[in-house]
């Protein structure tokens, strides 16, 4: 089978480095995504050679447009897989301290540049003969703290557009439930919280209980593109320990 082609949203993290390296090591064509060219472009050299940095807005529904016209002219017919690493944490101690700065950062970065891109690149991923879009998502949501009840929610509205885009996947391709026809898949990996080996020099006195290595979610990851679509379609996948 031909390599595959996956774009890696928050590409600069150590999250998208461990990620873009392993599915370049599985033989996938990785093309990364991050806001500045710089850390892109560093993060990029880091993950490997074959790995293209790209830079875009995710926060601007024209941007990722823009974005999918860019790889067009790098010769990128369409994606097979979406990984989806945007993130970002804000917490406060209650309820009534919860700001609607932390709200409108959390719902751009968890929300509308989910919403953005998977809007864009769904029809490549849904004529995919292996499509994948993945979200990773926060225990939280199943738990919400007062203290997270922004970040939390947040979570749970990508969570429930990411389910969303498996319905869509599922009414076209097993429109009669038969799952032969299941070529796509979306889905939520789950996690308490990610760490990565420069948080373990920097804290060597933490255990991080509970915690998910970033090459665990990197191996997660790749495996998607191994188990069938039928059984993977809108599941919510649990990494955390």
């Amino acid at each position: 089978m031909s390599p595959l082609t996956v774009l890696v949203t928050g590409g600069s993290s150590a999250s998208g480095v461990a990620v873009a390296r392993a599915l370049s090591i599985a033989g996938h064509r990785v093309l990364t995504v991050g806001s500045d060219q710089a850390r892109i472009g560093a993060a990029a050299r880091e993950a490997g050679d074959g790995v293209t940095p790209l830079v875009c807005d995710l926060g601007s529904l024209e941007s990722v447009r823009g974005l999918a016209a860019t790889m067009t002219d790098h010769g990128v017919g369409g994606v097979d897989g979406v990984i989806h690493l945007v993130g970002g944490w804000r917490g406060a101690t209650g309820i009534e301290d919860q700001t609607d700065a932390d709200w409108e950062a959390l719902e751009r970065s968890a929300v509308t540049t989910l919403r953005n891109v998977s809007r864009v690149f769904y029809g490549q991923l849904e004529a995919s003969r292996q499509g994948r879009f993945a979200m990773v998502s926060s225990t939280a949501v199943a738990s919400p703290t007062a203290a997270a009840a922004s970040y939390a929610a947040a979570k749970a509205a990508a969570e429930a557009w990411t389910l969303a885009v498996a319905d869509g996947f599922r009414r076209t391709q097993s429109p009669e439930g038969d799952p032969s026809g299941q070529r796509s898949a979306a889905v939520i990996l789950v996690v308490k919280a990610l760490v990565d080996e420069s948080m373990r020099r920097a804290h060597p006195e933490r255990r991080f209980p509970g915690h998910t290595d970033v090459e665990e979610l990197a191996a997660a990851v790749v495996g998607l593109f191994d188990q069938p679509a039928s059984t993977l379609n809108g599941q919510r996948i649990l990494l955390a320990k």
